[in-house]
């Protein structure tokens, strides 16, 4: 009996192109950061937690670059710089040749994001105002939105909703990343090293320089982007920091030396993306399998401890506050904001939002996880009894948010598919009529 070799026939590129397509989901990205982040939780409550922790706190690395972490750290530290490289590269496509380069365009959606940090910000510091200075440095927890979670759950609920509406989130949310490392490079960086800082500058050149003119070669840019990270993090600059600068060294308009072949045109003529759409589609992918998950796993690891602990990290200020902030600072501050800037008359919202769906939209950008995970530890310090509750905190809070957000725009999209049927069925009609 014979079988037909083509029927069983494995194309590895068939495979790679299937791992890209899913790892570019909005979707996707959001459920393997949600299954990461339940999977740390469940080890973290039960009797694997000495498994867990053992893991999470094993430390290594060089101690005479001041390398020696442990394995949390590492992640928090390292891997969390290849999502912030890609942040940097998206960040700078948008300044250059995206929607952040027409500042009438921009200006809407920027200033949601400042909004949306300044009232959570706000918020903690009244909550906690009497709980003493450790407790205030924390102030920024509440300020973030995770895109991952926030993109993930629109396009999960949303799929009829105006395509403006994502694009002012995603606006939102790249500011908010601006926001957010500018705050932990200048508020959660103790001493910094001069010399170390400026040693650091010599790697980025040759990577700015190498990039430039068209160098794609992993061998050449990864001892380059470590030894910036390197350097960085001797400076006592958070990491993550060397993640962004090196994605606003790549070149993003396509060049006769910088640019990577994409395809064709109608006509059969070569089309050609920058550099740094190339390196956002490969590193995007790496981030989003494997940096960001394994950092939620291991930073969203809290023992609650029962009933019992869940109501102490409920009693604590610090959890208050980031709750409150994140369940009703954002929205607060991002449709005030929106909503004061639409008076004047020269900006509008995009005519097909409305402002039920804006409502829905700010309550997603309330999903603050990756980031205020990671200012949690930097304020407070992994593993601090005030680390844990910050953890407690930021999940609570972002799944309230996230909730009351997939509501409404549930709701939302149910009404807006019912009209875009009623628009097909009356099409319909008037075609079969003629």
């Amino acid at each position: 009996m014979s079988t037909s070799s083509s029927r069983f026939s494995f194309a590895p590129h068939e495979l790679w192109r299937g791992i890209r397509s899913n790892a570019r989901s909005d979707v996707f990205g959001g459920a393997l950061l949600l299954a990461a982040t339940v999977a740390a939780l469940i080890l973290a409550n039960t009797p694997a937690s000495p498994w867990y922790e053992s893991i999470r706190d094993f430390t290594f690395g060089i101690p005479a670059l001041h390398l020696e972490l442990s394995v949390g750290a590492w992640a928090a530290d390292g891997l969390l710089a290849i999502f912030f490289f890609v942040v940097g590269l998206e960040l700078k496509e948008e300044f250059v040749t995206g929607r952040l380069r027409d500042p009438r365009q921009a200006i809407l959606p920027v200033a949601a994001a400042v909004g949306g940090v300044a009232v959570p910000a706000l918020i903690f510091v009244l909550i906690n105002a009497s709980n003493g200075e450790e407790a205030l440095s924390g102030w920024a927890i509440p300020t973030a939105t995770d895109i991952a979670f926030a993109v993930a759950v629109l396009a999960v609920v949303g799929k009829f909703l105006p395509p403006a509406l994502r694009v002012f989130l995603l606006t939102l949310a790249i500011i908010d990343d601006l926001i957010a490392i500018t705050i932990i490079a200048t508020f959660y960086t103790d001493t910094i090293s001069l010399p170390w800082l400026v040693l650091a500058l010599l790697p980025l050149a040759g990577f700015a320089l190498a990039t430039q003119n068209g160098v794609r070669s992993w061998w050449i840019l990864l001892p380059l982007a470590i030894a910036v990270w390197v350097c960085v993090h001797a400076a006592g600059v958070h990491a993550t920091v060397a993640g962004v600068l090196l994605g606003f060294v790549v070149p993003v308009v396509p060049t006769l030396k910088a640019r990577v072949r994409s395809g064709s045109d109608d006509a059969g003529e070569p089309l050609y993306d920058g550099m740094a759409a190339h390196f956002a589609d490969r590193w995007g992918i790496v981030a989003t399998l494997f940096a960001v998950p394994v950092f939620a796993f291991f930073a969203a690891g809290v023992t609650i401890g029962g009933v019992e602990g869940l109501t102490s990290a409920l009693r604590d200020p610090i959890t208050i506050g980031i709750i409150v902030g994140l369940v009703a600072g954002k929205p607060i501050g991002i449709l005030a904001t929106t909503f004061l800037l639409t008076r004047v008359r020269s900006l509008r919202l995009d005519e097909s939002l409305r402002w039920p769906d804006m409502t829905g939209m700010a309550f997603l950008a309330g999903i603050g996880f990756t980031v205020s995970l990671l200012v949690g530890e930097l304020a407070y310090g992994a593993s601090s009894v005030a680390d844990e509750h910050v953890k407690i905190g930021v999940l609570l809070g972002s799944l309230i948010a996230a909730v009351i957000g997939a509501t409404v725009l549930a709701r939302r999209n149910s009404r807006a598919r019912q009209e875009s049927l009623g628009r097909v069925l009356s099409e319909g009609r008037a075609r079969g009529a003629l």
